[in-house]
């Protein structure tokens, strides 16, 4: 039986979830199913999936792209760990920057915490740029405020000549 921890004291941490090789969709999922698994991370949220053309990087196929919300008591090395085990489950390599990859999970922010350190760079220092993070996190969370930065619905308005397209024929599962 699983303990249940007490999240009284819990931040909220925001992720971004893309894929642009093989199984996409079934990418996505395996991640979103993986971030759950252990304990110590209480899911809140799911955004719709979009589909995006890439930014940077070479030439390479769309991605499949979602955010998920959830509350922590992780410190951020913790849920840094577990994207980075998730992205090895799933034959992530890091080989060329910004390339294709099955599954890419960045941590957008972690509650008001500030990092700069090289590993972990907090909030996400592109975040406010990309309308593959802001549109999925605006819908899951309109209210949001990205640090330093603003609400994210206001953030949008910067980025509308990137092309996103809701997939509501592909839908994720909630995990469990």
């Amino acid at each position: 039986m699983q303990q249940t921890q007490d999240m009284s004291q819990a931040r909220t941490v925001v992720l971004a979830l893309g894929s642009n090789l093989g199984e996409r969709l079934d990418n996505l999922q395996g991640a979103l199913d993986g971030l759950f698994e252990a304990p110590g991370m209480e899911l809140t949220g799911v955004s719709p999936v979009y589909e995006t053309v890439p930014v940077g990087g070479p030439p390479q196929p769309n991605f499949l792209n979602a955010v998920v919300l959830a509350r922590t008591m992780l410190e951020g090395a913790a849920v840094l760990e577990r994207a980075r085990g998730i992205e090895e489950a799933l034959h992530r390599l890091r080989d060329v920057r910004w390339g294709p990859r099955p599954i890419d999970v960045d941590i957008i922010t972690l509650g008001q915490e500030y990092s700069a350190a090289p590993e972990l760079t907090l909030p996400h220092p592109r975040a406010h740029e990309r309308a593959f993070v802001l549109r999925p996190w605006a819908d899951v969370d309109p209210d949001a405020e990205l640090l330093g930065h603003g609400r994210v619905g206001d953030l949008l308005d910067a980025v509308a000549d990137q092309e996103v397209l809701r997939r509501d024929d592909l839908p994720l599962r909630l995990p469990g």
